[in-house]
């Protein structure tokens, strides 16, 4: 159950940092908007920096839950 969690903790993150950072790049480079998340909510191009940080770290703990060690007790 652990290693499931933890596989889904990464891909929300993997998806979240993506779309902060085409929301981030097509705001400051191209004056557009891309992706989907402009469609929910409205946010500075700074802003989408911290998107990508929140991104990156949803993947960093779904990395730790899924490869924590399981615990065998072996009598």
């Amino acid at each position: 159950m652990r290693t499931a969690i933890g596989y889904t903790i990464e891909s929300i993150g993997y998806v979240v940092g993506a779309q902060g950072l085409v929301s981030f790049a097509s705001q400051t480079f191209f004056g557009t908007e891309w992706g989907w998340l402009h469609k929910v909510v409205d946010l500075p191009s700074t802003a989408h920096l911290g998107i990508v940080a929140v991104g990156l770290a949803l993947v960093v703990v779904g990395v730790r839950t899924r490869q924590a060690p399981a615990r065998r007790d072996i009598a």
